[in-house]
């Protein structure tokens, strides 16, 4: 078994890279940009009720992906049903608690970028551009095994494009979102401003290579600030993010915020819903912005401040005023499976693709050479 899936792995070696990329930019048609972030895959029908309302389709979630939970048949029915509700989907990787010590997440290795993406790649999608975003919060220790590691993360990063586009085209890269209230302390925490530039120090140009950027904007200080704060650490933190984008890369990045929100604990309710109308208003309505996924759909325990369903299953608030703003009928391009399943879809899809200027030669000999070998140990453990 082994020495046939060493003579695939050779094989594969020998077929050349395709350079023509097939993802599409989502902000060359009409956008749907709300969204919320989810725990589970059996949320899609509240989540459609909050973002494809008052004239909205095609909204987007955003759900972790851990790399226990690796179940085909759990996670096609995911697909299908967010195909089924007209929500586009973003998965975000993640690992699960670390063997050793459960306060911080496992240190993610080459081979669980193999593993995300054959398994991402066997299911079908909803849309054409699978967007997959690589890891969380990765300038804090306890969710990279316990010590930052901005240079590992940078190299990790531009593996995974390699590796998922080497899959599929269609895999659409996101970088990490960074925690925007971290101070530069040690190795427990990097503001992210200077994470972003260690990581460019290590890989130069690595922001070249993703198709996205994610952002954290809360309102901090504190989950409490008012959208008319307008500071590195606030929901306007995105702006100070893509300033520096600018000189680190010539790509004009699309913004996905992928965590925001309000804490109860610290604004009232009706505040609350008054601050997420306000911001939709102004500061997010950004034309980079792809989409705003809010931190989060339903939780409980410490996560509880942040909710918009609540545990006796009534909706709060900001629930409403959300739900209540008028939305876009977003038009992404499906996928042809999706396309021959939507003959009520009464808006011509598009379909158009594009070619990565910074990538017209293909993949990167020194990647490719790094994905074959840890392939390789990958199959020495089967």
């Amino acid at each position: 078994m082994k020495i046939l899936l060493l003579l695939l792995v050779l094989l594969f070696s020998l077929v050349p890279m395709r350079s023509v990329f097939a993802i599409e930019d989502p902000l060359t048609h009409p956008n749907n940009k709300f969204g919320i972030h989810i725990l589970f895959d059996s949320e899609l029908d509240e989540a459609k009720k909050l973002v494809n309302t008052n004239g909205g389709d095609w909204g987007y979630v955003i759900i972790p992906l851990q790399a226990g939970d690796k179940n085909l048949e759990k996670w096609q029915q995911f697909m299908d049903k967010a195909r089924e509700e007209h929500l586009i989907p973003i998965v975000r990787l993640a690992t699960e608690g670390d063997y050793f010590n459960t306060s911080v997440w496992r240190k993610p290795q080459e081979e669980d970028i193999i593993d995300f993406a054959n398994f991402l790649n066997s299911l079908t999608w909803p849309t054409q551009n699978r967007y997959v975003v690589i890891f969380n919060e990765i300038n804090r220790g306890d969710e990279w095994g316990g010590t930052l590691d901005p240079a590992y993360y940078a190299q990790l990063l531009s593996y995974s494009v390699t590796v998922f586009k080497s899959t599929n085209p269609d895999f659409f890269i996101i970088s990490g979102g960074l925690d925007n209230a971290a101070p530069n302390q040690g190795t427990t925490y990097m503001n992210q401003y200077t994470f972003m530039r260690e990581m460019d120090k290590a890989v130069p140009g690595i922001f070249n290579q993703v198709d996205g950027f994610s952002s954290h904007s809360y309102p901090n200080p504190g989950f409490s600030q008012p959208p008319s704060v307008k500071t590195d650490k606030s929901i306007s933190s995105f702006t100070f993010e893509r300033d520096l984008l600018s000189k680190l890369t010539s790509k004009k990045l699309p913004i996905f915020i992928t965590e925001t929100g309000w804490s109860s604990q610290k604004v009232s309710d009706d505040l609350r819903a008054k601050y997420y109308k306000e911001a939709f208003e102004t500061i997010w309505n950004d034309p980079q912005i792809v989409a705003v996924t809010p931190f989060i759909l339903r939780a409980s325990g410490p996560f509880d401040q942040f909710t918009f369903i609540k545990e006796d299953t009534t909706y709060t608030k900001q629930y409403t005023a959300i739900k209540d703003i008028a939305k876009v009928k977003g038009t992404p391009a499906l996928t042809k499976s999706v396309l021959a399943a939507s003959s009520y879809i009464d808006t011509a899809p598009v379909e158009k693709s594009f070619t990565n200027e910074e990538n017209k030669s293909g993949t990167n000999p020194a990647e490719l050479s790094k994905m074959l070998r840890a392939t390789f140990k990958w199959v020495m453990k089967l």
